[in-house]
């Protein structure tokens, strides 16, 4: 993978137009923005390119308005309140065809220094399938493609990689060079040990990623839904466990491929069961801790034990870099929170470079209040099991190597 690409540092953008696509895909209700976390993440790459005397104009998606224009995934809130965060006013082009009159009108006004923000990208039909059309109206009215948008990263889209084909210079942005250098880097250039923390409900989600994680890692750690198929691998009575009846076999392989490659591959040694998954999920519910070659017929396992808690903490101690991505139990419910807090406080206390691989374990470790503790949370959900993966995304592809 070829990580080593051109930066917002690489360029001076004074007196040009640049492009600046973000992720400005935040939660609204009744038009209110209910969570600015990506508005906030945005600004330094904003504020460098204002500082250099660009002329701004920013590009993001929000929701799926499925390639027509729907009033409620409309980004004007969003002009709005990124005005109030920058301390300078973001000009909203409202065009239903995104670059319509109003952008183009707006940006041939622009001074050095000013920032509009266009429509949501996906009220174009052509967006999500990367049609040329659109990519060229993009490429119309800038001279400079910037991407700070890591969440739609391994998708190929217009406003992230149709665009940056089209102009002469293409380079990222401060959130997509720390998304690069921690998570990328990690798996292709790691300090070791390396630890990798697998977890989440389902093998059949990450089987690419704990194939790629297991050669480049020292020491590979399962837990959550998906351990209970590894654990049936391996012979043991699983009750009423998530299993994936069809990676029965995988995960054996993947057994046997660890002690071939000499890593470690490690597994529940003890569980907490309950009689039933917790409806509504935070639910009082009566548990028990068993081992794991133990677990009752009619008894379903929801969280690593205590004995897994310490052994999975011992590994993570001595690690220099850790990636954790997937949480090891049903964390949304207090009662089976406590394997995933556990690993997150572990996280926290350990002096090596943490990394938490987007989706649930961000979730988890914002909420459980370790966010700070760890040295990198990616942004992206699919795009970070992709990286994960090994693959090589085509937002990160599209920008110039350096």
């Amino acid at each position: 993978m070829g990580l080593n690409k051109k930066s917002v540092d690489d360029i001076n953008v004074k007196g040009l137009r640049v492009l600046c696509r973000c992720d400005f895909n935040v939660p609204l209700k009744a038009g209110v923005i209910t969570d600015e976390n990506r508005l906030v993440a945005a600004l330094p790459t904003i504020k460098k390119l204002v500082a250099d005397g660009g002329k701004v104009i920013l590009c993001s998606h929000l929701g799926k308005p499925k390639g027509e224009p729907k009033p409620e995934l409309s980004l004007a809130p969003v002009a709005k309140r990124l005005s109030e965060l920058l301390g300078q006013e973001v000009k909203f082009a409202a065009d239903p065809e995104v670059v319509g009159p109003n952008a183009k009108a707006a940006v041939e006004a622009m001074k050095d220094g000013d920032v509009i923000l266009l429509e949501n990208t996906r009220y174009r039909a052509e967006e999500t399938k990367n049609g040329e059309a659109f990519s060229k109206d993009l490429a119309s009215i800038c001279d400079v493609f910037v991407n700070d948008a890591f969440g739609t990263a391994h998708r190929a889209h217009c406003s992230n990689v149709g665009v940056a084909g089209l102009v002469d210079t293409a380079v990222v942005g401060y959130l997509m060079q720390k998304e690069i250098d921690f998570l990328g880097n990690a798996v292709e250039t790691p300090v070791r040990p390396f630890v990798a923390i697998l977890g989440g409900a389902k093998v059949a989600d990450k089987l690419n990623v704990i194939n790629n994680l297991l050669e480049k890692c020292d020491t590979l750690i399962i837990g959550g839904g998906m351990a209970y198929t590894f654990l049936k691998a391996k012979g043991y009575e699983i009750g009423k466990s998530l299993l994936d009846d069809t990676k029965v076999d995988y995960c054996a392989e993947m057994i046997k491929k660890a002690e071939d490659l000499g890593k470690k591959l490690l597994l529940p040694v003890d569980t907490v069961v309950t009689e039933s998954f917790p409806d509504p999920i935070d639910a009082e519910i009566a548990t028990e801790v068993v081992d794991a070659d133990k677990i009752p017929a009619d008894r379903m396992g929801m969280d690593i034990g205590p004995k897994t808690i310490a052994l999975y903490s011992e590994a993570v101690k001595d690690a220099k870099t850790v990636v954790w991505n997937g949480p090891m139990g049903v964390f949304e419910n207090p009662i089976l929170a406590a394997g995933t807090k556990a690993v997150a406080q572990a996280l926290a206390e350990t002096e090596a470079t943490t990394i938490i691989g987007g989706g649930d374990s961000a979730a988890a470790v914002n909420q459980l209040g370790f966010g700070s503790r760890m040295s990198h949370i990616s942004t992206g959900g699919g795009a970070s099991l992709e990286f994960l993966e090994g693959k090589e995304l085509p937002g990160v592809a599209a920008a110039n190597d350096k």
